[in-house]
């Protein structure tokens, strides 16, 4: 008995010093080492912070690029998606109203040219960012309700179009609130 009581206490030991102080206290100096030290990237604008760059921001009105749906109405606390499946009638439900809205927002699209980014929450509930082609179709909504030409803005998108990392990893995205900001400081 004592041949495993002794290795069963050192290796409990052993793990809780790894898992409680070593890992904890890396985890924390990576995220110091972090943009935000660790306490978030916050977009600020003259002087005061309007969001954080890493989680989605509601945008509704029609002069804005919308982002992605949010399954938890943007509440940071309690991420998350909704759980509900392609075949469920309450989630093809949501979908096809939020379709309609951007139809009615953007008569000169067709269903199947709307991206899914556009309609779809996100596992999190909280995407920061949507595709460019997402952003791209919102262009001529933006520029007719600002009274800007649409190629002044369709350089800003281009110009917030971030890469996937390193080249490989994951697509191209648009992160919206940093675009949102960009664009009223547009003239």
């Amino acid at each position: 008995m004592k041949k495993y009581i002794i290795p069963s206490i050192r290796i409990t030991i052993v793990l809780t010093i790894v898992l409680c102080v070593i890992y904890p206290v890396s985890i924390m100096l990576a995220g110091k080492l972090s943009k935000g030290a660790g306490n978030g990237e916050t977009v600020v604008v003259n002087g005061k912070v309007v969001g954080y760059a890493n989680v989605g921001q509601s945008f509704t009105k029609p002069q804005y690029f919308w982002g992605r749906p949010s399954a938890v109405a943007y509440n940071a606390v309690g991420s998350g998606g909704s759980n509900k499946g392609p075949s469920n009638p309450d989630y093809l439900k949501d979908v096809s109203n939020r379709i309609d809205t951007l139809l009615k927002y953007h008569p000169y699209l067709k269903r199947s040219e709307i991206p899914a980014d556009l309609v779809t929450a996100s596992g999190s509930g909280l995407d920061p960012d949507l595709s460019p082609e997402a952003v791209k179709i919102q262009i001529k909504r933006v520029a007719k309700f600002r009274k800007l030409d649409e190629q002044k803005i369709a350089a800003l998108v281009d110009s917030h179009i971030e890469a996937p990392l390193l080249g490989l990893f994951g697509p191209p995205k648009v992160n919206v609130l940093k675009l949102n900001v960009a664009l009223d400081q547009l003239k």
